[in-house]
């Protein structure tokens, strides 16, 4: 990662207006202390990446609780670019809810979707990649040190943060009806790709779509921790169906085969 990377401001008209007003209005910055930690009956995991000299520099705070590895709280404190800013806040409010495995499989995308205006536009201008790096850096060395605290090997909810996926496409899908079989199924892929997958992953499972019954019923099956987690025919399950109807059809049910 180059000094130069690191030290280039950004116009702000490049940055979405979520990402923007999260810049302007952080809700974690701050620290948590031993004693704090202590007196909450929780453990305190805290990392720092990148430095001073170099123009940028970040400090990670996590309230992890010692029962099942939940990160209960996170706060930050950053010098550097507005997109350090930006990305270290959009972090800590996707940390929240999740246990310290969840956290490390966390990417620079998943950030990214949590500042987007709309779900096909990026938030972050491609450049200030490196800035979202620092912040998984400091997030995972923050989770290693949870690594004595054991956690559920399944969840019982998704690791999908508020808002995400309930944008609806007014109208639904465009000439969705008129669709040949094989397109449509490729337009729910894309839907899941974008919307449905990167979560899933965040549990080490994922989604397959078999087929899609009577232009209405989609049937899935799942692999990895999904298969054992309840959420898969509950809150996973009525997220899937929910991402779908928003952005191609509200005709569509999702089915998930548990038989394989």
């Amino acid at each position: 990662m180059s000094l130069t990377s690191l030290t280039q401001p950004f116009p702000w008209y490049r940055y979405s207006k979520k990402l923007a007003n999260k810049i302007d209005n952080p809700h974690n910055v701050g620290l948590f202390t031993k004693e704090e930690s202590e007196a909450r009956t929780m453990f305190l995991a805290d990392s720092s990446e990148g430095s001073l000299g170099e123009g940028n520099s970040i400090r990670l705070y996590l309230l992890v609780d010692n029962d099942d590895g939940v990160i209960v709280d996170a706060r930050f404190q950053a010098f550097g670019q507005s997109a350090l800013i930006g990305a270290a806040e959009a972090a800590c409010e996707l940390l929240v809810g999740k246990n310290y495995d969840q956290a490390k499989r966390i990417n620079a995308d998943l950030i990214d979707r949590q500042v987007r205006d709309k779900s096909d536009e990026p938030a972050f201008p491609r450049e200030a990649y490196p800035h979202l790096n620092l912040v998984l850096s400091a997030i995972e060395i923050a989770a290693d040190k949870c690594t004595f605290i054991p956690f559920a090997s399944s969840y019982t909810a998704p690791p999908v943060p508020a808002g995400v996926g309930s944008e609806v496409v007014e109208g639904g899908y465009p000439g969705w009806v008129d669709l040949p079989l094989k397109k449509k199924i490729a337009v729910i892929e894309e839907v899941l790709d974008r919307d449905v997958r990167p979560y899933i992953e965040l549990d080490a499972g994922g989604v397959h779509v078999l087929d899609l019954l009577n232009d209405q019923e989609v049937i899935i099956s799942y692999s990895g921790a999904c298969t054992s987690c309840y959420s898969s025919i509950g809150t996973t399950l009525s997220y899937i169906q929910q991402t779908l109807r928003n952005k191609i059809s509200p005709s569509l049910t999702v089915t998930p085969n548990i038989n394989l």
